[in-house]
């Protein structure tokens, strides 16, 4: 009745150990058939498929001491097949495979449940429907069959929910699927979903006053609570479930809390607590049978002794519950197994190894919480509350007039909800194919705009002019050094003019060379300087293309060349937050104000719409990116109030 622990799975031993605890299983079975029966049992049965009662109660009364005998109970099922009497059949059997489950002989046990719901379903009888369909969602559950168990839960409890005045019995049964979804959230990692299900199944206990109930839903509590990391509320609900499992004397009870509560004390880095509480338990968990517990208690101690250092020992008890896992067809126990030989492995040193079990834990794991088990189990948990809300349809669905009916209203809202579902998508896709053609020419003119804004007739015309004033005047050396520079220059417009985005290194040296070649311009009077930020590698920025010449080309003009004395610009990058960068242009010209009144009373107005277009450009390229770009002009004024020049702020996203 207890969860499978999702990460912490419960482990086993040896091969041979498991050979012989199964053979000594069916010698004694063998030796218990070739007993006689008593007497005063053969007398019970027979009173009790005379009296035929059709309570669970009362028969559970009545065979209280007798069902944890499986010999026994198989001459009362064979009794009552006999005698036709199907309740006392079905509660034999159901009694029988929790037998052979708690020993995780799953498929037996899965067996008998079903031969069990079946004779219940012909008997028609709710309350051992609903007992057999729970005990199949645990045997599944124990097995890792989430999605089978699921079923089988579900159906328990909707069974269960429809009686108008449920037995004590079915209201255990409640409890019983309660605790199983829970556990199903639980395999989700919806560990506070989990909790809630598992309050609501305490709640429920509490007033029944079952303390096996107790017990159970402070285990899954507190194993909720160590997968989200609280250790001390995980290991005060465990103190709990085992003060109730000491109360009803629960052998398995007892151990599986003492389990639990060493894994505590491992995390805790406490492996001699640990190992206090895992020895003894190494004995008891095989005379239980159930592999699960005892593949636990191995694997634990062994990671207890990785823990001190005693790594052969180690080695030896997790390979047995590992061995035991595959053998028994355990797969979140092999998981596990898989995991502290991983852990083990790294303690020794050995790095290797260590990756080798870490990649099969990982691939194992893979396996066991596929996506579409995970899909499939959301999936029925709407499915369950949906159906739960419309049970009064659902009912009326039953009959076939009103579902051929609804079937055929079906397909044709269904071909009529296709067709228009179509229309709408092609309609559409077609806009977003007229939006995206009409973005991509548009990127494109600004980008054949800005070409032709930074290879301007009269930038080109001026710049050859001073080159040639150089050859005039005999300075071969400064003609051949600019005539290089300019040449590079050209030539990296034209490559920087194909591509959408560059970075900010390539793109700050395609300004230095424009600026060294408009400085010939001003008889290199303009002081030009790059200042990049530390921490800041300008080769991992990307901005748009020759995005920055329009600017500096605007401080050249509008700024420095009506100025006279000392001329500056400066460039500077620095980081603004972790998703943006600030690019600062700093002029010490004459400002907007004069810049403004200079171009009115130029007889040529010169038509300046290159920063207009980077901009543009600018907006185009930050859709791309998770923050935005924007752009501020400052104009700069001494302590007097007089104009000193202007500083561009360009904010641009680097996520």
């Amino acid at each position: 009745m207890f969860p499978i622990r999702p990460i912490l799975t419960i482990p086993q031993i040896s091969f041979q150990k498991n050979t012989l605890i199964f053979l000594l299983l069916l010698l004694m079975g063998w030796f218990s058939q070739a007993q006689e029966v008593p007497e005063a049992f053969k007398e019970k049965t027979e009173r009790l498929i005379q009296m035929r009662p059709k309570t669970y109660l009362v028969l559970n009364t009545e065979l209280k001491s007798e069902k944890r005998d499986t010999t026994l109970l198989r001459y009362f099922a064979n009794q009552c097949e006999e005698n036709n009497y199907l309740e006392g059949q079905a509660y034999a059997l159901d009694h029988i495979g929790t037998k052979y489950r708690n020993i995780s002989s799953f498929k037996k046990a899965a067996d008998l449940h079903q031969e069990a719901l079946q004779i219940a379903e012909q008997a028609n009888n709710v309350e051992l429907k609903v007992l057999s369909l729970n005990m199949l969602g645990v045997v599944y559950r124990r097995s890792d069959a989430i999605k089978t168990a699921l079923d089988y839960n579900q159906q328990a409890l909707e069974l269960a929910e429809e009686v108008e005045n449920p037995s004590h019995h079915i209201l255990r049964s409640i409890n019983v699927s309660l605790n199983c979804i829970g556990g199903l959230y639980q395999t989700l990692e919806q560990y506070d979903l989990a909790i809630l299900q598992f309050k609501r199944a305490l709640k429920l206990e509490e007033e029944l006053g079952n303390k096996l109930g107790l017990a159970i839903n402070h285990q899954n509590i507190g194993d909720c609570l160590e997968n989200k990391g609280d250790l001390d509320g995980a290991l005060e609900n465990y103190r709990k479930s085992l003060a109730y499992n000491e109360d009803i004397n629960s052998a398995f009870g007892k151990a599986f809390c003492k389990n639990s509560l060493a894994q505590i004390y491992l995390k805790q880095d406490m492996p001699y607590a640990a190992l206090v509480l895992l020895e003894p338990l190494h004995e008891q968990a095989q005379s239980i049978g159930d592999f699960y517990l005892t593949s636990s208690v191995f694997i634990n101690t062994g990671w207890a002794q990785t823990a001190l250092g005693s790594f052969n020992k180690a080695e030896k008890l997790i390979q047995d519950g590992l061995e035991m896992a595959q053998n028994h067809n355990l797969p979140s126990n092999i998981l596990y197994g898989y995991q502290k030989m991983s852990d083990l492995e790294s303690a020794r040193g050995d790095f290797k190894a260590a990756y080798d079990y870490y990649k099969r834990a990982d691939e194992y794991d893979e396996e066991i919480s596929s996506a579409t088990n995970f899909r499939y189990m959301n999936d029925v948990i709407v499915r369950y509350e949906a159906d739960k809300k419309n049970n009064q349809i659902s009912v009326l669905a039953k009959e076939n007039e009103i579902v051929r009916l609804r079937l055929r209203k079906n397909q044709t809202t269904l071909l009529v909800s296709a067709l228009i579902v179509g229309l709408i998508s092609s309609i559409l896709y077609i806009l977003y194919r007229q939006y995206q053609s009409k973005n991509e020419k548009r990127v494109l003119s600004l980008e054949q705009n800005m070409l032709r804004s930074q290879m301007n007739p009269h930038f080109l015309f001026n710049s050859l002019n001073s080159i040639k004033l150089y050859i005039i005047n005999n300075e071969q050396k400064n003609a051949v050094h600019y005539l290089n520079k300019f040449s590079k220059l050209v030539r990296k417009i034209l490559e920087a003019s194909s591509l959408k985005e560059i970075s900010l290194a390539e793109e700050l040296e395609t300004v230095e060379l424009y600026m060294n070649i408009e400085n010939i311009r001003f008889s290199n009077e303009i002081d030009f300087n790059i200042n990049i930020g530390d921490g800041i590698n300008p080769e991992n920025i990307k901005i748009p293309s020759l995005a920055l010449q329009p600017f500096l080309e605007n401080s050249l003009w509008h700024g420095l060349s009506p100025k006279e004395g000392e001329k500056k610009i400066c460039l500077n990058v620095k980081q603004k937050s972790p998703g943006h960068i600030t690019l600062e242009i700093i002029d010490n010209g004459v400002g907007r104000g004069a810049a403004q009144v200079n171009k009115e009373n130029r007889v040529l107005k010169r038509k300046s719409v290159g920063i207009r277009i980077t901009k543009e450009r600018f907006a185009n390229f930050s859709k791309d990116y998770q923050n935005n770009f924007d752009v501020d002009i400052v104009d700069l004024f001494d302590e007097q109030g007089k104009p000193k020049g202007t500083k561009v702020v360009l904010d641009i996203p680097t996520i």
